[in-house]
């Protein structure tokens, strides 16, 4: 039965297997693991999968006569993998059981939020009328990030006999869970080694096979009762059998309990010893599953949303794997934002723009958590200096898919699986991603008042992103305005002109008005910089008074296009064809990828004004009306309120929801207008992985940035809450669906504020702490009000 905080999933569907399993991944923010049962093997209905933040591995193949790299997050062995069957006293031995064996009677999954675990039970009955129970319980320790576990339970209904289980260490993995990644190697892993030690534990070595990164996964598996394994060992894993005895009354249990190192991990050591070591010396499984739980509760109390009603159960499951990837633990890792989680193995396991979406919760409720995935943007600085100069420009350029290294992890061909045709991947000009890593950067330093990052590494993020902008941006003088010249924007549907020799569509309005707000911010943050730092960033970056100046003409002459009285997605937008939307959806049903569809019928989506996902629309999410008013007035242009509704609606008009963050944008844009069709948005967004909506792709990895944007959506869009300098900002527009809503926050070093936001009344505590100074709260309307370390207050927020 499904609570607030379990999620169930009480009947086998082969069809619908892969989105169990992606839904059920368990994981620590250091590495997870997929939530397909230990009886089941990759193929078609089952998919298993280990993956560890950071360890990627990068491969050639030949495609379609050409010989292209790709980069991919490593599919890891196989901690949980066991097999079991019946012999009874009265009969001969079974067959190996599966949830796909014809004597399965009944198959329920249940996923606990609160503690974390994972629970499968099935019932198998044969043609004699035995009955086997099997319970699965499984944890990836949230207290200790190197450790999972997991408990199997044997009970026999109506029968004696025993249980031949075989508790199986798989070496032999691939990367194959995404079908149209297929035609690529996946033989990732490498130089394996395999024994099970005197001790009774299973080991394992192998590496990366072009990163080299050494591996190293421990394994103790234990019996109750107690009974003595046969061992035996293959080049790439292990098996230790049992054969244990069952009767009615009389239950049986495997216990195995792993440890997972790699060479990415710090201090640095030889991975296996130090897995072998964690293994052997780690706790019971109920003292591991006590500690997890308390792991959890703490995680819990303090980032923990709350709405009422199917719209917080699924906010909770969406926070829940917000935390699975980017937990505390990934503060203390190398790692960034992978768009599909640490939940399987499409976009490669990369890094893109989706920080934009992730990192604004995660900077309010775990703030260290956001200042280390910043931090990997910075450490690659280098990467994204060298691909400037690649271009001929200065600055930094960060790649649209980044991986271990910052090098620029785009597939130069993808495959279209309608057509089945490969065509040339030109979504690489998304260089958008530059803004949007100096937009988390400046959030931050706005929410947090870190002012040693934002002195030091944000400072460096943020005047080599504006460098970059400076020095890719041309002036036309028939305009007297600056121009952005053959880019992508986040609709990757248009990535040229119709007929035209070359790839990239110029002045993109998202880019191009981004690119002029990081700028004002570069010249905002060197002013205020200490003079100290101030010069030595000057004579690092090569900023003189001339940059300065021209950055600051550029943000206030930056060129964006209208037509037709509203914001053009990019110049020449409404030049393009009407497409006949009311065709293709009779047609196909099922447009989200439209480009798909065209191009399999020979024609392209850069002829149409049709859009893959919220482009223009963009600049309603990251600004509030009345920012985007005085961002547009800086630049010279006229955006009033008639401007922006009209724009919206032409959009809304012309976007198939391609993505998943576009139903999240649309209804963030249409919140905050108050607009009738804002939860129809909204709620799109928070199915999108539950119902997967497009068709197949949430079995592949869950979408972290409509997950987490959802969050933010209602503590930021919908409850109106910012933090920054001057304290909390708190403006909701509450929508008749979330009538009430409650968030645990931090506000520049306030920790565990608790908000309550009810029609009308706001109540605000703020634990008590070292801290002197109470929390400034701004209220709709311009009041400022305080709330004092251990103090609760509530007020009105319309009236007196």
């Amino acid at each position: 039965m499904n609570t607030s905080w379990t999620w169930s999933f009480n009947r086998y569907d082969p069809k619908k297997e892969r989105l169990v399993e992606a839904l059920c991944t368990l994981g620590n923010g250091r590495f997870a693991t997929r939530g397909a049962g230990p009886e089941a093997t990759a193929g078609p209905v089952h998919y298993p999968g280990t993956y560890a933040a950071g360890c990627y591995d990068w491969l050639p193949t030949r495609v379609a006569g050409r010989q292209v790299g790709n980069e991919d997050l490593v599919n890891l062995p196989d901690w949980s993998r066991l097999r079991y069957r019946c012999v009874p006293d009265d009969g001969p031995q079974g067959d190996w059981l599966t949830p796909d064996h014809p004597t399965l009677r009944h198959c329920g999954t249940t996923l606990d939020l609160r503690d974390g675990v994972l629970t499968r039970r099935m019932l198998f009955q044969d043609g004699h009328g035995r009955r086997l129970g099997v319970t699965h319980t499984r944890l990836v320790h949230m207290g200790d990030p190197y450790l999972a576990a997991q408990r199997t339970t044997f009970r026999a209904y109506g029968w004696s006999g025993t249980i031949e289980a075989q508790a199986v260490l798989d070496g032999d993995v691939t990367n194959a869970g995404v079908e149209r990644y297929r035609d690529l190697d996946g033989h990732h892993l490498t130089g394996h080694r395999t024994e099970v030690g005197a001790d009774g534990v299973a080991r394992l070595s192998c590496r990366t096979s072009t990163s080299r990164i050494g591996i190293g996964v421990a394994v103790r598996t234990t019996s109750s009762p107690l009974v003595p394994a046969a061992i035996s060992c293959t080049p790439t894993g292990t098996v230790q059998s049992f054969r244990l005895p069952v009767s009615r009354g009389r239950s049986a249990t495997v216990v195995k309990t792993a440890a997972l190192y790699t060479a990415l991990d710090r201090p640095w050591g030889d991975p296996l010893p130090r897995a072998v070591d964690h293994a052997s010396h780690a706790a019971s499984f109920a003292v591991l599953l006590a500690s997890h739980r308390a792991a959890w509760a703490r995680l819990w109390s303090q980032g923990e949303l709350k709405v009422p009603g199917e719209a917080g159960r699924i906010l909770r499951l969406h926070l829940f794997h917000v935390l699975q990837t980017l937990s505390p633990h990934t503060a203390e890792l190398d790692a960034g934002v992978p768009a599909r989680g640490l939940h399987g193995e499409a976009y490669r396991g990369h890094v893109f723009w989706d920080e934009l979406f992730v990192l604004p919760y995660v900077t309010m409720q775990f703030p260290e958590v956001a200042r280390s995935l910043l931090m990997y943007r910075h450490r690659r600085l280098p990467a994204a200096r060298a691909a400037a100069r690649h271009t001929g420009s200065r600055g930094a350029m960060f790649p649209w898919q980044s991986g271990s290294t910052g090098t620029e992890q785009t597939q130069t061909l993808h495959l279209n699986p309608r057509s089945g045709r490969w065509l040339p991947d030109h979504s690489y000009l998304q260089r958008h991603v530059g803004s949007a890593i100096a937009w988390n950067v400046w959030r931050y330093g706005q929410s947090t008042g870190d002012t040693a990052f934002v002195e030091g590494p944000g400072a460096e993020l943020l005047l080599e992103i504006a460098l970059h902008w400076g020095s890719v941006t041309t002036y036309d003088p028939d305009r007297e305005r600056y121009r952005i010249l053959a880019v992508v924007g986040p609709d990757e549907y248009h990535d040229a002109y119709p007929d035209a020799p070359g790839p990239g569509i110029d002045d993109n309005a998202y880019t191009n008005v981004t690119a002029a707000w990081t700028l004002a911010r570069a010249c905002e943050l060197i002013d205020a910089l200490p003079a100290a730092r101030r010069g030595e960033l000057a004579e690092q970056l090569g900023i003189d008074n001339g940059t300065l100046a021209r950055w600051e003409d550029i943000s206030r002459r930056m060129y964006v296009p209208f037509h037709a009285g509203v914001i053009s997605q990019f110049e020449g937008y409404g030049d393009l064809a009407e497409l006949d939307w009311k065709a293709y959806r009779d047609r196909y049903g099922d447009i989200r990828r439209l480009d798909r569809i065209l191009e399999s019928e020979g024609d392209t989506a850069n002829r149409y004004q049709a859009s893959k996902q919220a482009d223009a629309l963009m600049l309603g999410h990251l600004f509030r009306p009345a920012d985007l008013r005085t961002l547009f007035a800086r630049l010279g242009y006229h955006l009033d309120g008639h401007i922006w509704r009209t724009t919206v609606e032409y959009y809304l008009e012309r976007t198939c929801h391609g993505s998943t963050l576009s139903s999240l944008v649309h209804g963030w844009v249409l919140a905050r207008e108050k607009g009738a069709d804002a939860w129809r948005f909204c709620e799109e967004a928070l199915l999108s992985d539950v119902a997967d909506v497009q068709g197949g792709t949430t079995g592949e990895g869950i979408h972290l940035g409509a997950m987490a944007g959802t969050l933010d959506l209602i503590e930021r869009g919908v409850g109106g809450i910012e933090a920054g300098p001057d304290g909390l900002h708190v403006d909701p527009v509450l929508l008749r669906e979330v009538p009430r809503c409650s968030f645990t926050l931090c506000c520049r070093g306030h920790r565990g504020i608790r908000v309550h936001l009810l029609p009308g009344r706001l109540g605000v505590r703020v634990p008590a702490s070292a801290l002197v100074s109470p929390l400034p709260v701004h209220l709709t309307g311009s009041r400022l009000v305080t709330v004092a370390a251990g103090e609760e207050r509530w007020f009105r927020l319309t009236g007196d």
